[in-house]
């Protein structure tokens, strides 16, 4: 059931980001009065063939568009007339250009439409993180109620020389105020960070290396670097054997193993100790854990008022699949938004993802992030989406997306926004357009371009 849950919100999300992506294309088209022949959410052919497979799920003409769901769910377009895209080849446009054709229009008019999309993907964002803030305001988790009791390392942070308990001062050498943002998001996409910590009454310098983000990434769990202090409260739900999926039927997956269920832990219970060890805390559970892959481990168990005992064996990744009740020890701050408070930080914040997205290509090509850890297809993006629908989740990772829609599509590779715009800031400058010809081919091979990273990024989920 998670599963359809991921997909549904991916499917959601995309289907809107999408239909106003194209809807800016369209209505700029519309303003100049160029002619738009269809308006498609999702591709009724085989993409990037556009005479193959030509069907739509649904489709209906009105005026001179025709508009329709297609069948194959990666993207949507709007065929504008005149122009040569992933619709149109260049031999159809052989012709005279006609008054109401894309060709014909002025270059600084075939700007604003090619730019269209990118620019509604920004206000979309711009909208959607302005109406959050102003509806939840701004909650964070200070640091000095981390410091409290100190950080709880994990593996990574271990790794790099922090320990549990340790007590963050500064970052980069200037103070920090928000865990998430300062002390955790600052270091991972900027380069030779450093922590001053306060370890037994001492400061110390704690360098951070360049590749941290990287290896974060590689399964995106930020508890494996720096997490807080929480209570331990018990078991909320034990994952349990479903019936296999289609994809692991027809491909003879191996079943897959729950050790917390098989050994006879149940929602509810409460976990007394492991091998003798009392637990308070979750980090000293998952600590047991990580030091005891692929071990049976002693648990008491307190289920009802009685105590008993049972005997999980710990997968080979350090886990038992199950979900823990957990209460933070630090009490979170508050700061509500005016209106005018609002714009102004949630427009920072939907610039802030496309300052994030440069930063972190600029990591993919300093070698700091392996392309496989930071590039993910619909399974990967399914997965920010979670498997509860939460609508103020679902917006959230919807407004993520469509900063970084906006920001993939102004990269200036010809089949994107980004590379139309520099064939036409070309053609303003030197006042003589590029042939169609060679249009065509820069389309063709930015199409393969992109079709190569969209099998790359499916390709790597499927590999996770």
């Amino acid at each position: 059931m998670s599963g359809w849950i991921m997909a549904g919100q991916l499917l959601l999300g995309l289907s809107i980001l999408v239909g106003l992506h194209e809807f800016g294309h369209f209505a700029f088209a519309k303003l100049f009065k160029i002619r738009v022949n269809k308006f498609y959410i999702f591709f009724d052919f085989l993409f990037p063939l556009p005479n193959v497979a030509n069907f739509a799920l649904w489709k209906k003409k009105i005026g001179e568009t025709e508009y329709g769901i297609g069948w194959f769910p990666l993207g949507g377009y709007v065929q504008i007339d005149g122009m040569i895209d992933e619709t149109q080849e260049s031999s159809k446009l052989s012709s005279e250009p006609q008054p109401w054709e894309f060709r014909a229009k002025p270059a600084w008019q075939r700007l604003l439409v090619m730019l269209g999309g990118i620019i509604v993907n920004i206000i979309t964002g711009i909208v959607i993180f302005v109406s959050l803030s102003y509806q939840n305001g701004y909650n964070y988790i200070p640091v000095a109620e981390v410091n409290k009791n100190g950080i709880v390392a994990g593996e990574l942070a271990k790794a790099i020389g922090l320990q549990t308990g340790d007590k963050i001062l500064k970052v980069n050498g200037q103070a920090v105020e928000d865990f998430r943002q300062d002390v955790v998001g600052r270091v991972l996409l900027e380069s030779n960070s450093n922590y001053t910590v306060e370890r037994n009454g001492q400061e110390l310098t704690v360098a951070v290396p360049n590749d941290l983000a990287g290896q974060l990434a590689k399964d995106n769990n930020p508890e494996r670097f720096l997490s807080t202090f929480t209570r331990f409260d018990g078991i909320a739900q034990v994952a349990k054997p479903e019936e296999p999926g289609l994809f692991a039927r027809f491909f003879g997956s191996k079943p897959k193993v729950y050790p917390a269920w098989e050994s006879g832990m149940r929602d509810n219970d409460k976990i007394v100790s492991i091998n003798g060890t009392p637990i308070t805390y979750y980090h000293q559970f998952t600590d047991i854990l990580a030091a005891n892959k692929g071990k049976v481990l002693d648990v008491v168990l307190d289920r009802n008022g009685k105590k008993l005992t049972v005997k999980p064996r710990v997968t080979p990744e350090g886990k038992l699949l199950l979900y823990a009740k957990r209460t933070p020890l630090q009490t979170p701050a508050h700061v509500d938004y005016s209106f005018g408070q609002a714009l102004a930080a949630g427009t920072y914040d939907a610039f802030d993802v496309v300052v994030k997205n440069v930063k972190g290509f600029g990591k993919i090509f300093k070698g700091e992030v392996a392309a496989t850890d930071a590039i993910s297809g619909p399974v990967g993006i399914s997965k920010l989406y979670g498997e509860i629908w939460d609508w103020n989740h679902f917006w959230t990772v919807t407004g993520l997306l469509s900063m970084a829609l906006a920001f993939m599509n102004a990269l200036p590779i010809p089949a994107l926004d980004g590379g139309h715009v520099i064939f036409l800031l070309y053609e303003m400058i030197l006042r003589r357009a590029p042939s169609e010809k060679f249009l065509e081919r820069a389309q063709q091979i930015g199409t393969i371009l992109l079709l190569g990273l969209m099998v790359f990024a499916i390709g790597n989920d499927l590999f996770k």
